[in-house]
This record gives structure tokens, sequence and C-alpha cells, in this order.
């Protein structure tokens, strides 16, 4: 069955990336981009949501990859290869340390570089121009836990007492 364009519903998410591990959180960003958290989602049909990031400059990286992890590229002359290691890039451009992670999670196809990549919208500090597009009083969601342990659901907060649960099985009349 498929599903027709112009009944698509595009939402606006915020996200806070205070203290944030940058590859847990470009994990939880680039399903929303492609639109996997929705029923009518499609591999080949452009159906994400539209994304907003802060405080993209107070993110973290695990371990010592602050000075280990390099960014490479290629200027295209001979001998154009540069690198630049995370600490300064951070420092240079914080939205490129996050944005990088992101689209690597996305596949290199059209609706990427078309659809996916303008609707991500990463800023440094807590301002942000899309205050018309957001609701007032928006929350931002909640932060993605840097462990697997402590009491966090993914989108689970209790369970629902059943019979086994409780103790015993209660008898059908």
């Amino acid at each position: 069955m498929s599903f027709p364009g112009r009944a698509l519903q595009r939402t606006w998410h915020l996200i806070d990336a205070t203290s944030q591990t940058v590859g847990r959180l470009a994990a939880t960003i680039s399903p929303l981009l492609k639109g996997k958290h929705k029923p009518t989602y499609r591999p080949n049909g452009d159906c994400g949501d539209y994304v907003v990031v802060i405080n993209a400059e107070k993110v973290h990286f695990t371990g010592k990859k602050w000075d280990d992890k390099l960014y490479r590229w290629h200027t295209g002359y001979p001998g154009g290869l540069k690198q630049r290691p995370a600490k300064d890039m951070l420092q240079r451009a914080p939205d490129r340390v996050l944005r990088k992670a992101i689209l690597g999670m996305l596949y290199r196809n059209n609706l990427r570089h078309g659809y996916m990549e303008p609707r991500l919208k990463i800023y440094a500090g807590s301002e942000h121009p899309h205050t018309a597009q957001l609701p007032e009083g928006t929350k931002p969601l909640k932060k993605v836990p840097r462990k697997r342990e402590g009491n966090f659901h993914f989108g689970l907060d209790k369970y629902s007492e059943t019979s086994f649960q409780v103790g015993g099985a209660k008898s059908r009349h």
C-alpha cells in the first residue's frame, strides 16, 4: 500500500546536547530525520521530521577521543590531505562535530542530500531562530542515558500488573 505524500505530517523536535555523548545523541537524531518512528515510514520516501539541536558546543566524547579522534578531508590538490583533532574542531566549528556524526549514520543518497540534511538545524548556543515553528513551552527531548544502568526506560514508564507478576493465577468463572 502506498502512502500519499500530501497527507504527510512533519513535526519539529528540540534536542538539548548539553553533556551528551556525540555517538549516542547522533543515534537518536538520525531515525528522527529518516522518519523511522512513524508508522508511515518508507525507506524510499521522504517522511522525516525537522530536528533542532541546541548547545552543540557542550557535547562530550568518551575516553581520550578529544585528543585521539581526527577529522580528515582532502582539498582535491596533490598532497592536500588535511586533518584536525576533535578538540580543535570543536573550537572552530562546534556544530560540525555533531553534524558529521549524524550524517555518517544516514545513507548517502538523494534523500539524504536533498531532504534530510536541510531539516537538521544545529546551533552552538541555546539561541535558535525556530521559535515560531516550535510551540510555546516546548521542552527538549529526554537525554540519552550515558550507561545502561539506572531506571531509564525507552518509552515505557511502568509495567502493568498482570497475574504472573503479582504472584498467582486468577481463577476464571
